[in-house]
């Protein structure tokens, strides 16, 4: 039968591709592939058409097997294998996502019926009213009574008898049952029967042995096709030059010269050499990743976290070494060991990992997010000094939100925060930790000294850590130039924000214990803020009924109308007396 040709009888549905030349080992072996498909979905009643998860299970098996008997483009089939699963995944999860959505859609549909279908009845209930009063409050008696006698007692499991009378808990209770019934399909869809799994790893452990002996075979053919080469090119030699030796001496010569070139170690290396072109690098290398994937689910499906964490974060090119690794560890349920599993994978990543390698940036934010959960403070302490992770703001942000949760560690959490934060050049929020921490005086300096921060970036510090200290450092001067808040400025943001009000007054209430001259001098040497600016405060100050303070400022300006100049803008030099009157 030629290659074009169809095969008929149990492969009468299959056809080979014309010009391709198939040996009848992978002949038999697609043959028993098919046979193999065609059984399993007979036996687990696959649809012939459309999407179903048994029969990509089937598929997916049959491909396992093709890669375990090909050897020269198993990275090629296993990366396809690898993009055809996340695949699978991605629209597993649309089609979840769809089903949610059209559930979703029914229940309003059915609440929506249930309304009008209340509505009509209503016009017929209004003349059982009185009847059916009566009648109700017998059942709530009988109620209550059964309330009392039976206070722990469960109409169903997990709810009380106040919960199983009430719509709304049982509506929660059946999503409750409904998002359990999911899990446990999805988890059922990813595992296969134990027979198949047993069937599979006989069948590679065969494909392993033929590949060893057809190794063999090949190095043996290796070795007679070098011999053979070596009396051809001698042959032609002796041709060439005339035949000037006799046939005889020649070839005893040559076979002379082949058995002392088998007996040299550097044989065997010209033997490897001769043949690496006809097989693409990396087998090993694909065997070895797929020897990883196969030990790790084994580890993961026996609930050997540990050690599942461990084969995850050593396997190469970090295939394992991702989220979504991380996701199969977090979705583990009724974990009863001391450590979440979780947590023991971003252990195992941390410790095993290059002294300059790094955490990608979502593994950084969930291993720090489960390792504070954990309370492992030592091992957040490390990953962030040692420089193990990659810095983000995000990351920063969850330190400090543990800080503020958790009082005791707020020191040591805001210090890595900080670290983070000089990391990612998040200036305002590394000079925010240091207040929280209590630096004031330091995050004043950090603030004067960054030259990239605003005024309005040392207000955000300001609005987001209160405090009359800093507020102070920030609006005094320096000897040698302009302080880096305006006084005037200041008191007009801050009297707006009713939670920042009682910061400003107590600045204005801090210049007045040095009387009214005190604080002229501050109104006067505020080069940053214009008349109208003051203006805003005199009226700001009256709307909280400090007269005291807003007839003080206001005095201060009507003085020195005309005379001086309270801000280098000519547009706030105007001083008009009569706008104050």
């Amino acid at each position: 039968m030629s290659a074009a040709q169809t095969p008929r009888g149990p492969s009468s549905g299959r056809r080979f591709t014309a010009g391709i030349r198939t040996s009848d080992s992978d002949r038999r072996f697609l043959e028993a592939l098919h046979q193999f498909i065609e059984r399993e979905k007979k036996h687990l009643r696959c649809p012939e058409e459309g999407a179903d998860e048994l029969r990509y299970t089937v598929h997916r098996s049959a491909f396992n097997q093709v890669i375990g008997q090909v050897t020269a483009y198993k990275r090629l089939l296993v990366a396809i294998k690898l993009e055809y699963d996340d695949t699978i995944r991605e629209l597993q999860r649309r089609e979840e996502e769809a089903r949610a959505t059209r559930r979703t859609t029914a229940a309003s549909e059915s609440r929506l019926k249930s309304l009008l279908t209340c509505q009509r009845r209503a016009a017929h209930l209004r003349d059982r009213i009185s009847s059916l009063q009566r009648e109700t409050a017998e059942l709530q008696e009988d109620i209550k009574r059964e309330k009392t006698s039976k206070e722990q007692s469960t109409w169903m499991p997990g709810l009380t008898v106040a919960e199983s009378e009430n719509p709304e808990a049982l509506e929660r209770y059946l999503r409750d049952l409904e998002a359990q019934r999911g899990a446990l399909l999805d988890r059922k869809s990813q595992c296969v029967p134990l027979e198949v799994k047993t069937k599979l790893d006989a069948e590679l452990q065969a494909a392993e042995h033929r590949r060893d002996r057809l190794s063999a075979e090949n190095d043996r053919l290796t070795v007679l096709y070098k011999r053979l080469k070596c009396v051809w090119d001698c042959l032609s030699s002796w041709e060439e030059e005339g035949q000037q030796v006799p046939l005889q001496e020649l070839l005893g010569s040559t076979l002379e010269n082949i058995r002392q070139a088998d007996e040299m170690d550097e044989d065997t290396c010209g033997i490897k050499q001769l043949f690496e072109d006809q097989e693409p690098t990396g087998v090993d290398s694909s065997k070895l990743l797929a020897d990883y994937l196969d030990r790790f689910l084994e580890l993961f499906d026996s609930a050997q976290y540990e050690d599942a964490a461990l084969i995850a974060a050593r396997a190469p090119r970090g295939v394992l070494s991702n989220t979504d690794t991380m996701e199969m560890f977090k979705g583990v349920e009724g974990f009863q060991g001391l450590l979440p599993p979780p947590f023991l994978f971003f252990w195992a990543l941390l410790f095993t990992a290059s002294a300059d390698a790094k955490l990608s940036a979502p593994l950084s934010l969930q291993g720090i997010s489960c390792a504070l959960q954990c309370g492992a403070l030592q091992l957040v302490t490390y990953a962030v000094t040692q420089k193990k992770l990659t810095f983000s703001e995000d990351l920063g942000d969850i330190l400090t939100e543990h800080a503020q949760k958790n009082p005791g560690v707020a020191d040591l959490c805001l210090t890595l925060a900080t670290i983070v934060y000089e990391a990612c050049r998040l200036n305002r929020k590394v000079a925010l930790s240091m207040c929280r921490r209590g630096l004031i005086h330091s995050a004043a300096e950090f603030l004067n000294h960054c030259e990239d921060l605003t005024a309005e970036d040392c207000m955000w510090v300001l609005c987001h850590s209160p405090s009359l200290s800093l507020l102070q450092l920030l609006t005094e001067p320096p000897q040698d130039g302009a302080a880096i808040l305006s006084v005037g400025v200041a008191c007009a943001v801050l009297l707006v924000d009713p939670q920042q009000q009682l910061l400003a007054l107590q600045l204005l209430d801090s210049f007045m214990t040095r009387g009214r001259e005190g604080l002229e001098e501050v109104i006067m040497g505020d080069c940053g803020a214009s008349v109208d600016v003051w203006t805003d405060v005199v009226s700001l100050c009256s709307e909280l009924k400090r007269d005291d303070l807003s007839r003080t400022v206001l005095s201060i300006l009507l003085s020195q109308s005309g005379t001086r100049i309270v801000s280098p803008d000519p547009d706030g030099a105007r001083l008009v007396e009569h706008i104050y009157l």
